[in-house]
């Protein structure tokens, strides 16, 4: 089975220019490829995953990757999925989200002796004069194409401004550059950029008379359509001091029993045959693959250390011992103490167990919130600053959650 077969076989290929040519190359080490990555944080997070768990496949096949990291596309925003504009971030602010990207991506690609390449497309964007770029590509785009493209459909009513409108141009510019000076001759990425990657490969075309290429990934979606990557507290990032790697952990052991066998085929190395035969396990043997899961991704991001770490830790909470070293804990101070005591629902948010209120009040009224081993059943319930000195206290959200509450 070749690299294309596999990726195949795990569900990871959404769509592809030419799946001959496509097959033909990767599976046979030719292709020079990029994934980008604006730098709108600084961590990258699940979402980021997948793309950086498809660079090391292929680049483990024998083929280029090249990380590209978009810090002159971030200085205009992605309009992808999106319903309104993005914030604008300052250049600063920029170059420090692009420094953090590049230590998480040396976790996953080998950048040595140019087995694969780390590039910034400020270096040929931010030279660019306008009227020599419009004379240069401005031809090569069709408006009525452009505004019929998802990216930019899904903005139409709401508003698209033209800072925006120009970000195909500038991600097509970045393929037909990277064509031209490094060989590179297919772009991969999430499949909400399909519109933009296709920008690309006609630049190329119309410009050069040369194919190149483009592939989508799958998204990662749960069970119910739902992306997958995040919680109340919000995204699940890769920098430990983001999520732990405990939450990290706790995270993939929570995914519901209909997602798990999708997410190891799709996100873990395991051999396809040895997947193949979870396939029919159910009941106790899917808390197994669930373990099976968190263990193979919180290695593979935070190293073999962290994920027997983590693995403990979530074991010895399952079984009631308690064990608070690594569990995921929120510190308080008196000011969140009015009057000298804290109300559930506040404490639920400000840990991040509920996104608002009035998700922890439904919480509450289903049962599903224990504080130190006790049951809250009424919503107005309170707890003084003491009983969180020391060891604080522990909150379970459900079966699977814990978390701890300080006062510092």
């Amino acid at each position: 089975m070749g690299i294309y077969e596999e990726l195949v076989a795990r569900g990871l290929i959404a769509q592809v220019t030419n799946e001959e040519e496509i097959r033909e190359m990767v599976n046979n080490g030719k292709a020079t490829f990029y994934i980008g990555f604006d730098c709108t944080a600084d961590s990258l997070h699940v979402g980021h995953f997948m793309a950086l768990c498809l660079m090391k496949r292929l680049q483990m096949a024998g083929n280029k990757p090249i990380a590209l990291i978009g810090d002159g596309t971030t200085l205009i925003g992605d309009p992808s999925g999106r319903t309104d504009m993005r914030q604008m971030l300052t250049e600063e602010t920029i170059k420090y989200n692009a420094e953090c990207f590049k230590r998480q991506m040396e976790k996953f690609i080998d950048f040595s002796d140019g087995k694969a390449l780390m590039l910034y497309n400020s270096e040929w964007l931010k030279p660019l004069n306008y009227i020599e770029l419009l004379r240069e590509v401005g031809g090569c785009f069709s408006v009525n194409n452009m505004l019929r493209a998802e990216c930019y459909k899904q903005r139409m009513e709401k508003g698209l401004s033209f800072l925006e409108f120009n970000y195909m141009i500038m991600q097509s510019y970045d393929f037909y550059y990277m064509f031209q000076h490094y060989g590179c001759n297919m772009q991969f990425g999430g499949n909400d950029q399909w519109s933009n990657m296709l920008g690309g490969t006609e630049l190329i075309r119309k410009k050069l008379g040369k194919d190149a290429h483009a592939m989508t990934i799958t998204l990662l979606l749960n069970s119910e359509g739902n992306k997958m990557g995040k919680t109340a507290k919000g995204a699940v990032w890769l920098d430990p001091n983001k999520t732990s790697p405990f939450e990290f952990y706790q995270y993939w052991r929570n995914v519901g029993d209909a997602d798990v066998l999708k997410c190891i085929r799709m996100l873990t190395f395991l051999p396809l045959e040895e997947i193949d035969k979870m396939d029919k396990w159910e009941g106790s043997q899917l808390n197994e693959a669930k373990e099976i899961l968190a263990y193979e991704l919180t290695k593979l991001v935070h190293g073999e250390e962290e994920a027997e770490k983590a693995k403990a830790a979530s074991r010895a909470l399952f079984a009631g011992e308690g064990d608070t070293e690594h569990m995921p804990t929120t510190e308080l101070t008196n000011d969140d103490f009015g009057g000298g005591a804290i109300d559930v629902l506040t404490l639920l948010v400000k840990c991040g167990l509920a996104a608002s209120k009035g998700e922890a009040r439904r919480l509450v009224q289903q049962g599903g919130v224990t504080v130190n081993d006790a049951k809250v059943d009424a919503i107005e319930t309170t707890f003084g600053c003491e009983q969180f000195t020391g060891e604080g206290v522990i909150i379970k959200k459900g079966k699977k959650v814990f978390h701890r509450a300080v006062l510092v």
